[in-house]
């Protein structure tokens, strides 16, 4: 006898939906939106349940503007209530600009580059307008010779460009963003002269700091991280408390080992802008004054261990005796006993008679 056909023997399960805010977010898991995507969906699932449609609600929330809010709901009922429409979308510009050199003028600046490979572009332009009688502005002759790379030195050419790529990657804190202290300790601004004499070349590094003038500086053969490094411990034994901020240029010196140390002491390192002297003036007249005061008159030599020694004791001088201006006419050390830090022992003895290992003056500390 045939069964009829509404008898089943397994009992089929009833299908229960869920609701449009867990299908939206359902849909968002399988769309892989980021974490900030994920938020504003939930600016939209806040909205139609807890705030009951209120949007000045939502925003105070989640801490968000009206306008920002209004801006994505928009969006999002527009496309109607399609998750991914808050995904963040592309800001290229709908028209963009098109490549505007004629062929005749690219083949013409090729031709000259390829003549003239180290001219720049104005010498270039001026070549240009002799030859074919046609004025061009430089923007086309540069979009030419990046377009084909055209440089005398191609490998030197693709090195600066990575570095360029590398510097907007990870850009620096440049000294106009730090608001300066009159503490002591606070700032210390670096610097290195560069002693030129036949065919050798010495460096003497130098630091400064911003409120008290206290200097320091020390001769080194080369202008490695690691003297840089060497010369930072060295000062933060001078100091005798942490140090907050440094400022350095964008030398060599200052990179790598350097950066570790200010890393472990954890000093907060700050950049002077490029070719821009007023960023740094402690230090550039502290160059001056040792430079005009002290090695060029008969104290100049290229030996570090017998210029450092004579170094410190124009050091001692310079911060125990010399009057600035700048402090009133107090020396350094005064000024920092007298309106500062009440400091019993300011200055700790600068003489060394060989040099250290860098682990050595990291235990000394």
């Amino acid at each position: 006898m045939r069964k009829p056909a509404s008898f089943y023997f397994f009992k089929r399960k009833p299908i229960v939906l869920k609701d449009r805010y867990e299908h939206w977010r359902g849909v968002a898991d399988l769309s892989g939106l980021k974490a900030h995507e994920r938020l504003r969906l939930e600016w939209m699932v806040f909205y139609y349940t807890m705030a009951k449609e209120n949007a000045t609600l939502t925003a105070q929330h989640f801490g968000i503007s009206r306008k920002t809010f209004y801006k994505w709901f928009k969006r999002f009922k527009d496309s109607k209530y399609n998750v991914q429409s808050l995904a963040n979308q592309s800001k290229a510009p709908c028209h963009k600009r098109k490549w505007e050199v004629t062929l005749i003028q690219e083949e013409r600046i090729r031709r000259l580059r390829n003549r003239y490979p180290y001219y720049g572009k104005k010498k270039l332009k001026v070549i240009y307008e002799k030859e074919y009688c046609e004025e061009i502005p430089t923007w086309k002759i540069e979009r030419v010779v990046r377009r084909y790379k055209l440089y005398p030195d191609q490998k030197k050419a693709e090195k600066a460009a990575k570095k360029r790529a590398r510097a907007r990657q990870k850009p620096k804190k440049r000294i106009t963003q730090l608001v300066k202290e009159g503490r002591p300790c606070f700032l210390f601004q670096l610097d290195t002269i560069v002693i030129y004499w036949n065919n050798l070349k010495r460096y003497i590094l130098t630091a400064v700091d911003h409120a008290t003038k206290l200097g320091y500086a020390r001769m080194y053969k080369n202008k490695s991280s690691r003297a840089a490094t060497d010369f930072l411990y060295r000062l933060r034994y001078l100091a005798g408390q942490p140090i907050e901020n440094l400022q350095t240029d964008n030398g060599s010196e200052f990179a790598l080992e350097f950066e570790r140390a200010t890393t472990k002491l954890n000093i907060q390192r700050y950049f002077s802008r490029v070719k821009t002297p007023k960023d740094n003036p402690e230090i550039e007249r502290f160059n001056q004054t040792l430079e005009y005061e002290w090695l060029y008159n008969s104290n100049l030599s290229l030996d570090p261990e017998e210029l450092n020694p004579r170094l410190t004791e124009w050091l001692i001088e310079y911060n125990f005796n010399r009057p600035h201006q700048s402090l009133a006419y107090l020396t350094p050390v005064e000024y920092i006993e007298k309106q500062l830090a009440k400091i019993h022992s300011p200055v700790l003895p600068m003489w060394s008679a060989s040099t250290f290992y860098l682990q050595d003056l990291a235990d000394m500390l």
